[in-house]
């Protein structure tokens, strides 16, 4: 594979990574990919893991994460086929069930960091370690909200949740994209890359093609309009912009603008079922 562009990690160690360029599914991989993640997480920098409030930035992103879990909700609840049993991997600190919890839905959930699962269980919500826990159950929705980025053993592990899914069932996946023009505006500073949290790197078409394999298909994508802003905002940070805020906005919106056109935003939904 060829060398995409360089970057490293600015969240927690400060390590250098490659990120290589896979021409089959046009998406990028992150090398080297260390053998034990667990240190890299193992922050306060890394927020989904925790329900920090301390700074602005921990401040701004509790705001957003409101109101995206209102529009992942929502997004479920529009599904065609009545939705009861709904399974969320990589839970975090279990917000998205608690607020599907409480809407009615059966839920389950999959979070492997210990202290994320200890604050979802201070909201009500037990959340398994892994996948292996559920391995009889079937589920209507599975949800993956900035997750599969992180998986190891990529192939293996989209086999294994697709085996949970009811044969009706709806899969939903959000990723960033690489190919939003705020990643090619920020480059090695671009926050949607994460290294090496962010394992795998998608397009559209990586998307397509990796489920093409399991027999699913893409039934529809949606945008998520809120993360252009805050991946610009993390991203100015990284670069060392006092005036980070201002900057962000103004490369947020251009972003969100050309995506109109492009339909390559910053983060994308990918909504699929299986191929009748």
């Amino acid at each position: 594979m060829k060398l995409y562009l360089k970057t490293k990690d600015y969240s927690v160690s400060g390590e250098t990574f490659g990120l290589y360029w896979d021409a089959d599914l046009d998406m990028l991989v992150t090398k080297p990919q260390p053998k034990d993640l667990a240190p890299y997480y193992q922050s306060e920098a890394y927020i989904s893991h925790t329900d920090a409030k301390s700074s602005f930035t921990d401040k701004l992103y509790q705001a957003v994460k409101r109101k995206n879990l209102r529009n992942k909700l929502q997004l479920v609840d529009n599904q065609e086929n009545k939705t009861e049993s709904l399974l969320d991997i990589g839970a975090g600190t279990g917000d998205f069930l608690a607020m599907a919890q409480k809407s009615g839905y059966t839920i389950a959930g999959v979070e492997p960091n210990v202290k994320a699962r200890e604050l979802a269980m201070a909201k009500g919500v037990e959340l398994n370690s892994s996948l292996k826990e559920l391995a009889k159950q079937k589920f209507q929705v599975i949800t993956l909200w900035h997750v599969l980025e992180h998986l190891p053993n990529l192939e293996e592990q989209i086999g294994s949740f697709i085996s949970l899914l009811e044969d009706d069932g709806t899969l939903i996946i959000a990723v960033p994209n690489f190919k939003s023009f705020d990643a090619k505006y920020y480059k090695g500073h671009w926050a949607g890359f994460d290294v090496p949290r962010h394992l795998w790197h998608f397009s559209k078409t990586a998307i397509t093609k990796l489920f093409q394999q399991h027999e699913m298909e893409v039934i529809s994508i949606r945008p998520m309009w809120f993360d252009a802003f805050y991946v610009s905002m993390l991203s100015e940070k990284y670069k060392g912009n006092r005036l980070y805020l201002i900057s962000a906005f103004f490369v947020g919106l251009w972003s969100n603008l050309k995506a109109i056109f492009t339909k390559e935003h910053s983060s994308l939904i990918y909504i699929l079922k299986r191929k009748k």
